[in-house]
C-alpha cells in the first residue's frame, strides 16, 4: 500500500513539473503566466517563445501523462492504479506545486495518458480535434472536445467501464482549466486561431 501510495504521489509530482514555464524562463528569463492566456501549454508558449520552444514543452507533457500509467500498468497490474496515477498526473500538470498552483490547461498531458489507454481512440479524438478546428478555428473548442471524446471511443474500443469512467475525470480536469474560454465560446467572445490576440491554450 505504501508503495503505491508513494508511486501515485510521484506522478503527480512529475506530471507537476512545470515545462512551458522553465524553458521560457530558461530562454527569456520571463515568467510565461504574464503573458497571453497565463497557461503553461504549449499554445502560449508559442505564441510567447516560438515553435522551437514550443516544440519539446508539446513532447514533455505528452510523456508526462504517458509514463505514469505506463509505470503503474507494468508494475502493478492494477487498472484502477493505472488510472489513478493518470488522473493525477493530469491534475499535477494543471496545479502544479512548483510554481503555485498554477499549471497548463491540461490537454497535451491528458492525450499523453490517453495514449495508454487507448491508442486508437486516441487518434480518433485527435481526428476529432483537426475537424472541429477546420471547421470553427477555435483551439480551445477543438481541444474540449476531443477530450471529451475520449471516453466515448474508449468504449467503443472496448476498453471497458473503469476506463470510461477514469478518463471522463481526467476530462472534467481539462474542462475546469477551460471554464474562461468556455464563457467566451458562449458569449461569442473567444478569438480564433490565426488572430494575433488569440487566447487559445490548450
Amino acid at each position: 500500500m505504501i508503495l503505491k501510495l508513494a508511486f501515485l504521489l510521484g506522478s503527480y509530482l512529475l506530471g507537476a513539473i512545470p515545462t512551458g514555464y522553465l524553458v521560457v524562463r530558461l530562454k527569456a528569463r520571463q515568467d510565461i503566466r504574464q503573458f497571453g492566456s497565463q497557461s503553461t501549454g504549449a499554445t502560449n508558449v508559442l505564441r510567447t517563445a516560438g515553435w522551437l520552444s514550443a516544440l519539446p514543452v508539446v513532447v514533455v507533457d505528452v510523456l508526462k501523462g504517458f509514463l505514469p500509467p505506463l509505470l503503474a500498468a507494468r508494475l502493478f497490474g492494477d487498472i484502477r492504479l493505472t488510472l489513478a496515477a493518470a488522473v493525477l498526473t493530469v491534475l499535477g500538470h494543471c496545479y502544479p506545486v512548483y510554481i503555485g498552483f498554477r499549471g497548463g490547461k491540461g490537454v497535451a498531458t491528458a492525450m499523453g495518458a490517453f495514449l495508454f489507454l487507448c491508442f486508437p481512440g486516441t487518434l480518433a479524438a485527435l481526428g476529432v480535434f483537426v475537424v472541429v478546428i477546420a471547421l470553427t478555428r477555435y483551439v480551445s473548442l477543438g481541444s474540449l472536445l476531443a477530450v471529451f471524446s475520449f471516453p466515448i471511443w474508449a468504449l467503443v474500443f472496448d476498453r471497458g467501464t473503469e476506463v470510461f469512467y477514469g478518463s471522463a475525470v481526467i476530462a472534467l480536469i481539462v474542462v475546469i482549466r477551460h471554464w474562461k474560454n468556455i464563457e467566451r465560446l458562449i458569449a461569442g467572445q473567444e478569438p480564433k486561431l490565426g488572430r494575433k490576440d488569440a487566447q487559445e491554450s490548450r
